[in-house]
């Protein structure tokens, strides 16, 4: 006669585990309602409808990572000497018995002289015959000419003088890394127009796929990365390269992770040039036909604040120059696969695709059915206890 006060006191206490132990119920990421309804309390974030003005407005967004962190875009100004290079000096005169073409050197057209090579020294200097100390460093061959001719043209026949960069031992360009043949190239043998796929060029090109390779600048302190694909595909991050630059390749399969309902979860090379959400979703497995709610597919990102205010989003609530954004997009509209196909993805974007609502409730009732189960044992045991016990007495 006890055991059914136990009994109903054990049911009574799997009804009250089951119905606070919801969040006990393992699942594979947050809820979609917990999406849609922001309840973060770690990071703010801004939810966006991918629709067809999204879209547009992602469309006409190309990050430029080298543009927008090296803004000038002029190519680079004339060939300034530095210390270390070597320069040749040419001076010429009208006519002989000046002071460099002897008297009985006779007229002749051109007449000039060659001075001996010489090395900009450490205080930037060189030295021309009756002209004396000369400022090279940090000067145009021009300059140079110019001084020296306002130097010696009182005491020289009309005189022109040619200043020629002989060897060029700074402003150097360095292109290594995952390129057929590193190299230091002067600046001074590009006629200053090079871009950075043209230094790259020069080194032999890159020694692996595209699609797998990064590119590093860096230039007076600052540095900036982009994948190789970008110089093609967006010209603005296809500079001119400066004097002193260095241009690192480097090989990093461009990735984006998948997690939640998807056929598999972890992180996915592009393996291409670039991809869409909708081949991303599929290179992810798909969606799971018995898991996945294709009405809440999610894709994770951060947007540039301009590109934010343009998807609507209220960036007041916001510090960071970069927005984090979720966009939604349903696969369960026949037009959401449409729009997938208009998503580029970028590196390191996250896919993530939320439970229907009935395989959360399944896994619940899952719950139910184990708690009172173990309960019913737990309760049958007792009672097998309590009976063996007054069975004892009895004898």
């Amino acid at each position: 006669m006890r055991a059914i006060p136990t009994l109903s006191r054990a049911v009574c206490f799997a009804a009250l585990v089951t119905v606070g132990g919801c969040g006990f119920i393992p699942m594979s990421g947050p809820a979609s309602l917990d999406i849609t309804n922001n309840n973060s309390q770690v990071l703010p974030y801004a939810l966006v409808k991918l629709d067809a003005h999204a879209v547009d407005v992602l469309a006409g967004y190309e990050p430029n990572i080298l543009g927008g962190t090296f803004t000038d875009r002029r190519p680079p100004s004339g060939i300034v000497f530095g210390v270390g290079d070597v320069v040749k000096v040419t001076i010429f005169e009208a006519a002989a018995g000046g002071l460099f073409i002897p008297i009985e050197a006779g007229v002749r057209p051109g007449n000039f002289v060659d001075l001996p090579s010489q090395t900009i020294d450490n205080d930037g200097n060189i030295s021309v015959p009756y002209a004396g100390i000369i400022r090279a460093a940090g000067r145009t061959n021009v300059q140079v000419q110019n001084e020296i001719v306002s130097r010696i043209q009182n005491r020289a026949i009309e005189p022109q003088v040619v200043v020629a960069l002989a060897e060029q031992r700074t402003s150097l360009i360095s292109v290594i890394g995952d390129v057929r043949s590193p190299l230091r190239y002067p600046s001074a043998s590009t006629g200053a127009q090079d871009r950075i796929t043209d230094a790259i060029t020069r080194a032999g090109g890159i020694s692996g796929n595209g699609w797998d390779s990064w590119v590093l600048l860096e230039r007076g302190g600052k540095r900036a990365t982009v994948p190789f694909a970008n110089l093609i595909y967006m010209p603005a991050n296809n500079i001119y390269v400066q004097p002193k630059d260095r241009i690192y390749v480097y090989r990093e399969p461009m990735k984006f992770l998948a997690f939640g309902a998807t056929g598999q979860q972890g992180e996915f090379n592009f393996d291409a040039w670039k991809i869409n959400l909708a081949q991303a979703v599929a290179k992810a497995g798909g969606l799971l036909d018995v898991q996945a709610d294709p009405g809440a597919v999610f894709l994770y990102r951060l947007e540039p604040r301009d590109v934010a205010e343009k998807l609507g989003v209220d960036c007041t609530r916001f510090t960071t120059p970069l927005i984090p954004i979720v966009f939604s997009v349903s696969f369960q509209d026949p037009g959401g696969y449409f729009l997938g196909t208009r998503v580029e993805m970028r590196p390191f974007d996250v896919i993530y695709v939320a439970n229907a609502t009935q395989v959360d409730a399944t896994k619940f009732l899952d719950f139910v059915n184990t708690s009172l189960g173990t309960v019913r044992n737990g309760v049958n045991t007792m009672n097998d206890i309590y009976i063996m016990r007054h069975n004892s007495r009895v004898r």
